[in-house]
């Protein structure tokens, strides 16, 4: 990394400013701004909130703080945790009865990952009858009567990393067929993402290493994926700047809120860049993470190196244009793959799946699922389940 690079810019003093974005969703971004939760929910014309989190977070501080600062302007509001690290359709089903037995009228998703698509997806079938699957990605766009429309949705990641806060898509695991599917509805998008660094403060460093790999690659599959997006192209490598920049900072200085505030920023821009699509990090991550219940990030974390290696020997352009982003002198395909190997160690990811117990045997089944994943079909370079294949053997038993 170059000495520029590293220098202190002007941009690092505001990152802590509050800021109000307007694009692609409403965003209100900085420290202290979950305490504005009541006022908005009023200025949104909420009266009675479902906040849907993950079970790992329902007796977290700010899961107490965020219905404490609703009901002192006056609302109600439920809550929801019936949501696994890799959500599942019946929790799902589960979370849309809640909704109705509470007479809520808007979902609050507050947490990693797993919460924003837990909440999401209770918001597509909350007002209707419509089977949860409809809304598969390839599927044909179900018509919303105009007295069933979706309820507003507010969004609080309290991780720096999935980047789902501004849109509308969501991974849910298909109990009956072992694999994960997206589902979404284009009229379905945030009235609020609510961006508050402070809520990743108490992050343990293994999930902050986890996530904030989960942005870059985000990051970087967006960017990689073929056709002519300026916007998302341009938001992918602002995005790979900052979470270059911040993510080994933030696993050895937790408190660091700068830190937290560049990374939950970056990985805004990653999450939004990747409406263009991801690749393959992902088509295989999702399976893994359907069969075995595997943390997303540090799935996709373990899985890049040996999707890179695949992918970039046709991509020299754009892996210049990373490594610009990322602050390299040297812009070849094997300095840049280094690189990201190096952050990788530094932040302590594992060198292979099968340090996170992913049997080798599954290779095979994993290969003939992730090549019907939506975003296999957007990576730069297609792959054969042969390859892909090889490709998972490959992360299972040295990814690198």
């Amino acid at each position: 990394m170059s000495d520029e690079f590293k220098k202190t810019t002007a941009d690092d003093f505001e990152i802590l400013n509050a800021q109000d974005w307007s694009f692609p969703v409403p965003i209100a971004y900085g420290p202290g701004r979950l305490a504005e939760i009541g006022q908005k929910c009023v200025d949104l014309g909420l009266s009675n909130p479902l906040v849907v989190t993950d079970r790992g977070s329902s007796d977290l501080p700010f899961i107490v703080a965020l219905q404490r600062y609703i009901a002192q302007a006056g609302l109600k509001s439920g809550l929801f945790f019936d949501i696994s690290p890799n959500p599942r359709d019946d929790e799902i089903g589960a979370g849309r009865a809640r909704f109705r037995a509470g007479g809520h009228d808007a979902v609050i998703a507050i947490g990693g990952g797993s919460a924003m698509d837990g909440g999401k997806s209770i918001c597509l079938t909350a007002h209707n009858d419509i089977d949860l699957w409809a809304f598969e990605y390839e599927q044909a766009i179900p018509k919303i009567p105009n007295n069933q429309a979706f309820p507003k949705l507010i969004t609080i990641p309290t991780t720096a990393g999935t980047g789902a806060e501004t849109e509308s898509t969501a991974m849910v695991t298909h109990v009956a067929k072992g694999m994960k599917f997206c589902v979404w509805h284009p009229e379905l998008k945030p009235a609020l993402a609510l961006l508050d660094p402070e809520l990743t403060l108490g992050l343990p460093q293994n999930l902050t290493a986890w996530t904030g790999a989960d942005a870059m690659t985000h990051a970087i599959e967006a960017y990689l994926v073929p056709g002519f997006n300026p916007l998302c192209d341009g938001l992918a490598l602002e995005g790979l700047a900052l979470v270059s920049k911040w993510l080994p900072i933030a696993v050895r200085e937790p408190q660091n809120i700068q830190a937290r505030g560049g990374m939950l920023v970056g990985s805004c821009l990653a999450g939004i860049a990747f409406l263009k699509g991801l690749g393959m990090v992902h088509a295989i991550s999702h399976m893994i993470g359907a069969e075995f219940d595997t943390q997303h990030g540090l799935t996709n974390a373990i899985v890049l190196p040996v999707v890179l290696r695949f992918n970039l020997p046709l991509q020299e352009f754009k892996v210049q244009r990373m490594a610009q982003a990322m602050g390299l002198q040297d812009s070849s395909v094997a300095v840049f793959i280094a690189h990201v190997e190096a952050v990788l160690d530094e932040i302590n990811i594992p060198k292979a799946l099968s340090d996170i117990d992913v049997p080798l045997s599954c290779a095979q089944r994993i290969a003939e699922k992730a090549i019907c994943d939506i975003a296999a079909g957007s990576n730069p370079r297609q792959a054969s389940v042969a390859e892909i294949r090889a490709l998972t053997e490959e992360a299972i038993t040295k990814a690198r």
